[in-house]
């Protein structure tokens, strides 16, 4: 992936993802990654979780929030469990976390270094440069709060760590990768995510070398002590340098609004219908065994479509995180309650294609692809329901789908709802 990243405004939310989310999260966060690896490396997947868009869109097609501050949270939480049985198989180990796991982070890379081999004091001495860099070089308002550190038994590295602002509710989230920056003072960030807050310090931007250089020349000069005394004295007689305004870095802007609710002008609609008629029309042939199981159709098919682009979409597809919560819907209801019965047979078929790819048999995960690749075709001409209406033919099978929220199950529509439902078995 090229280094195509921007910025992204997250609302802070409060609550808990329950068990029987955080489980699934596990298994389908941990199953995808093991996808991405075996196609493309384990650098690929490095990038990916160093993509601010693709990670967002990560969190949402595992039923996450789509747009809140959680997805950060839960998506390392969720990596941290499902991937630990099966670290040493991968060679992708994930430390850190948020609050206490996070300063945590010294002491897992040390454990992982004595076990694999990697050089963990060089880790270590990067997890804690970063985490300063974004809590003292970067001076925007957010106060660090979660660190996750993800390293391959090469020593290659991405960090995802998030800060927040109490004042303004909202959070940001900065990205690193160690195989997309040169150095780490000199514009070292993947990316930075979180909203506009105005003018903001920035002395990891090269334009602000020159400051740099004349900060450490003053430092030696008259040192610490006799800076703060000056800054004192200019304070009290109302005196002051103007410095001179820095121009911050230019990157694309993904802005998470507050609603909670997923609407459309959300989704890129004419994506959507390109997942439905691709699933409608490579999916039977793609996986006629699935079609042909009880209880299994045309609806986890879509999801499978989504997952496909998670896997292979090219870094401009996942400019519209909250499509990706039509997979699986959301924790809170948003857009709909999660389907579980769909939700574990996209498991069941992503563990069995990543099963039988490593045995040589990868027909299953090439199917995949193709359905990404026919979603991308079709879009181009095909048609579908709106946005509105897809919801509520969503709505309407969601009891039948298992669907499930923070609220708990879905109860079955009244029956003159039921005479209208199109939506067929999962």
């Amino acid at each position: 992936m090229a280094r195509r990243t921007g910025s992204a405004d997250l609302p802070l939310h409060g609550g808990r993802v329950p068990p029987w989310l955080s489980a699934r999260m596990a298994s389908l966060g941990a199953v995808i990654c093991q996808a991405i690896v075996h196609e493309y490396g384990r650098d690929e997947l490095l990038a990916r979780l160093a993509h601010p868009f693709w990670f967002q869109s990560f969190g949402s097609v595992m039923g996450m929030d789509w747009h809140s501050s959680g997805v950060t949270t839960t998506v390392i939480g969720a990596l941290k469990r499902g991937l630990r049985p099966i670290q040493d198989e991968l060679g992708v180990y994930v430390c850190g976390g948020r609050g206490k796991q996070s300063r945590q982070t010294p002491h897992e890379l040390g454990a992982l270094g004595d076990r694999v081999g990697i050089d963990a004091d060089a880790l270590t001495r990067t997890s804690r440069l970063v985490a300063k860099v974004d809590s003292a070089a970067v001076q925007d308002g957010f106060d660090l709060y979660l660190h996750g550190f993800f390293a391959t038994c090469d020593g290659h590295w991405t960090v995802v760590q998030q800060g927040m602002n109490t004042g303004t509710r909202q959070a940001r989230r900065y990205h690193w990768c160690s195989q997309l920056q040169s150095n780490f003072i000199d514009e070292p960030h993947a990316a930075i995510d979180g909203p506009q807050q105005g003018e903001i310090v920035n002395l990891t931007d090269r334009r602000a070398a020159a400051s740099r250089s004349a900060q450490l020349d003053l430092l030696s000069t008259l040192g610490p002590d006799k800076i703060v005394s000056e800054l004192m004295t200019e304070e009290r007689t109302g005196a002051g340098a103007v410095l001179e305004e820095q121009q911050q870095l230019s990157l694309p802007h993904l802005s998470m609004p507050a609603h909670h609710e997923v609407r459309s002008s959300d989704v890129f609609i004419r994506r959507l219908h390109g997942t439905l008629a691709a699933a409608a029309e490579q999916g039977p042939k793609d996986f006629p065994d699935l079609l042909l199981t009880p209880g299994v159709g045309a609806r986890t098919v879509q999801s499978l479509a989504m997952v496909a682009e998670v896997l292979h979409g090219a870094p401009y597809r996942f400019q519209d995180p909250a499509r990706f919560s039509l997979a699986h819907g959301g924790k809170d209801r948003h857009p709909y309650p999660v389907p579980t019965k769909v939700y574990d047979e996209t498991i069941r078929v992503l563990k069995s294609a990543v099963e039988k790819a490593k045995l040589g048999n990868a027909e299953t995960l090439a199917a995949l692809k193709r359905l990404d690749a026919q979603a991308r075709q079709l879009e181009r001409t095909v048609s579908g329901p709106s946005f509105e209406e897809y919801v509520a033919q969503e709505l309407a099978s969601s009891s039948s789908l298992g669907g499930r929220s923070v609220f708990g199950w879905e109860a079955p529509p009244p029956p003159s709802a039921k005479a209208g439902k199109t939506r067929g078995a999962a």
